[in-house]
């Protein structure tokens, strides 16, 4: 993302995020602890103010499959709106220290009743993050374990992807393997078989549990990259 979207994603749903910033309180949250987690009741919505949270969900067979990292001004628990059986459908798992806003959902859900704008915006939100959803699934279902893989990389690049003097995209953010398998939907050993190809090719190199993507159109030729914009081609 270059500075002039990052300006311009930051000046987004400003009235919803203004709203959740005038919340009940703010909480403190630790790494290696959940938020929420899924079958909870859901009372509350939260604002990351600081810190990085992994929503995902678990199947009965105990796999876990993750959906996206979110971090600083990113909204989660929103899928318990304006439902009969309010509950929390995901799991969100600190993975960084930090600290959020909570705001009730009732409150919320009074407020979107009464403001127009606040609504719309609240709209758009979600439609940006249905769109994200519905593409990740198109690759997992469509291209396999390689292309599972391949779009992951792609999508941690416009996330957290940092321009080096080389070309090459330094993926700031420590990831294990099983990180990564979680997100792609398979297996942490056929990750580390992807990986090491990748490595062999020269097409990534990983120090200290970061990634730094060398030949990013590589991925992009392999998955037949359809060049969606980066507010929907994210992680987050």
């Amino acid at each position: 993302m270059t500075a002039l979207q990052a300006f311009e994603e930051k000046k987004r749903f400003v009235h919803l995020k203004e709203l959740l910033r005038s919340a009940n309180h703010i909480q403190k949250i630790k790494k290696g602890t959940f938020l929420f987690q899924e079958g909870m009741v859901a009372n509350e919505l939260y604002l990351i103010l600081s810190g990085k949270i992994q929503m995902s969900k678990m199947s009965q067979d105990g796999k876990e499959m993750c959906f996206r990292i979110c971090s600083a001004g990113e909204i989660i628990g929103e899928l318990t709106l304006f439902t009969n059986d309010p509950k929390y459908l995901l799991n969100a798992k600190v993975m960084e220290d930090g600290e959020v806003a909570v705001i009730k959902k009732d409150y919320l859900e009074e407020q979107l009743l009464l403001n127009p704008t606040l609504t719309f915006e609240y709209m758009q939100w979600l439609s940006n993050h249905a769109r994200r959803t519905q593409t990740k699934f198109r690759d997992l279902i469509l291209l396999g374990k390689k292309g599972a893989l391949y779009s992951t990389l792609i999508r941690m690049c416009n996330s957290y992807g940092i321009r080096l003097k080389d070309g090459s995209i330094l993926i700031d953010l420590p990831l294990k393997n099983q990180d990564l398998a979680n997100f792609c939907g398979t297996t942490r050993e056929s990750v580390n078989r992807m990986l090491n190809a990748l490595k062999q090719e020269g097409i990534l190199s990983i120090h200290k549990g970061k990634i730094t993507i060398h030949d990013l159109d590589y991925l992009k030729r392999e998955v037949q990259c359809e060049n969606c914009p980066v507010e929907i081609c994210r992680i987050e």
